[in-house]
């Protein structure tokens, strides 16, 4: 091979480049495959390295290859794989020169990566690639799609924090998009990046608006509904999380999900037992278990003890004194929710056996969320009581159907079943009212 080199070598450069190619599918076309590899570094070597090779030759017989292997005519993938690592390695200390045959293998590599499952691995060969400068202009949907898939890859493998740096660059070129395929990953990408950093209100949105999508396979799309169903459940409870819930209730296919059950008691504002959220737990995802730190402020005011002597006969108080992981939390703050429902004022050391606090872990998350408005009430730290407030709208309905007012049917905006009774309840009354007002005070019904 030696020999044949440096015969090569002494031809004229417009002779060159064609004898090199004609090498390179001799080599390639052997029966013996053996000697393919150092044959075809050594070859890539003598046009990357020697002078006696022009520029323009060097890259005319490495496109040649770059286009060979890219066709797939090296059938053994460990062969192929191997000839694209050891011709990238050799060409990279060239890389100004053969730009675009580096990216191309590049892209090469990291499509054979990704078959292999190696996800930050072929990740890494992406970012490698020259996107910004070069022999010739990358456009930007090109760009896009490159850092789509970079925050794809990542995303597989769980690596949030790197995806969401090549997230926002993939963010600055989204507007010059022009590609359905390329759009709808990007979005797919915004929600699970959403999801990984915990911001679970904004990943249900995104999920539940691309399971609408047509274009998207049917059981992706059903994935994406259970993801949305996750998402809302783990999201802070409140009064956003309650319209998504709501949205999500109202869809007729998440029915058939196995996570219905738990969605149903959180829209209806059932308290979830023990088991249920067991049950659910098994579903998710290790980075939504993941655990979460106390502050020592909480720490410090979650720690202290009811010592009054009057809540001797109420349940004994946990030890926990917070959520321990990301379901914990929103399962404690949906139950102290469902529990305003139920309840017009309940003791720190009453709501903390509900939730599995101490008193003082109870009060402090009440606190918190009546501080963010997710929760209308008040605390009493005196009587160590929690006063929770109804809603406006339900008070002016109880002081109308108590006789300060009429009583109108309002629209059905799909509340949960109790507070539809309810509204049934006064609307009967106050007709109930309306009809027997009239009569006059002389009036007299015949005996008999």
């Amino acid at each position: 091979m030696d020999a044949k080199l440096a015969e090569l070598r002494g031809v004229g450069q417009k002779e060159q480049g064609a004898a090199f190619i004609a090498l390179i599918h001799d080599i390639l076309g052997r029966p013996d495959q053996s000697a393919v590899v150092p044959d075809v570094h050594a070859l890539v070597a003598t046009v990357v390295d020697h002078d006696s090779v022009g520029l323009v030759v060097g890259r005319q017989v490495l496109s040649e290859l770059v286009k060979i292997l890219g066709e797939g005519t090296v059938k053994n993938p460990e062969l192929r794989k191997t000839l694209v690592e050891d011709t990238l390695a050799t060409i990279q200390p060239r890389i100004v020169s053969y730009e675009e045959q580096v990216n191309t293998l590049r892209f090469q590599l990291a499509d054979i990566l990704e078959q292999e499952e190696e996800w930050s691995e072929a990740a890494r060969v992406l970012m490698g690639t020259s996107l910004d400068s070069g022999q010739r202009a990358m456009a930007d949907g090109e760009k896009l799609r490159v850092y789509v898939r970079i925050v794809r890859l990542l995303l597989e493998d769980e690596d949030s924090i790197q995806a969401e740096t090549y997230y926002n660059r993939a963010a600055l070129l989204v507007h010059s998009a022009s590609d359905k395929e390329t759009l709808l990953q990007f979005k797919l990408c915004q929600a699970r990046i959403s999801d990984y950093g915990r911001k679970f209100l904004e990943a249900a949105s995104r999920y539940h608006e691309l399971s609408y999508v047509g274009e998207i396979d049917e059981e992706e799309r059903r994935h994406m509904l259970l993801a949305a169903v996750t998402c809302a459940v783990l999201a802070p409870a409140g009064p956003n999380r309650s319209r998504i819930l709501a949205s999500l209730y109202r869809d007729e296919r998440t029915i058939d999900l196995e996570t219905y059950n738990i969605l149903s008691k959180m829209f209806l504002d059932h308290i979830l037992r023990s088991a249920e959220v067991k049950s659910f737990e098994a579903t998710l995802k290790p980075h939504q278990l993941a655990k979460i730190a106390i502050s020592s402020n909480d720490r410090l005011a979650s720690s202290g003890q009811d010592d009054d002597p009057a809540s001797a006969n109420e349940p004994a108080a946990s030890t926990r004194t917070g959520p321990s992981t990301v379901l914990d939390r929103a399962v404690m703050e949906h139950n102290l929710l469902a529990s305003s429902k139920i309840y017009n004022n309940i003791t720190f050391r009453g709501l903390g056996a509900l939730l599995d606090l101490t008193p003082g872990a109870a009060e402090t998350m009440a606190r918190k969320m009546i501080e963010q408005g997710r929760l209308r009430g008040s605390i009493d730290q005196v009587d160590k009581l929690i006063w929770f407030e109804g809603s406006r709208e339900e008070d002016d309905a109880q002081g109308k159907a108590g006789g300060l007012g009429d009583v109108e049917e309002a629209e059905d905006t799909g509340a949960p079943f109790t507070k539809r009774w309810d509204n049934q309840i006064r609307l009967t009354a106050a007709n109930v009212r309306a009809i027997c007002l009239p009569l006059p005070t002389s009036a007299h019904f015949p005996s008999g």
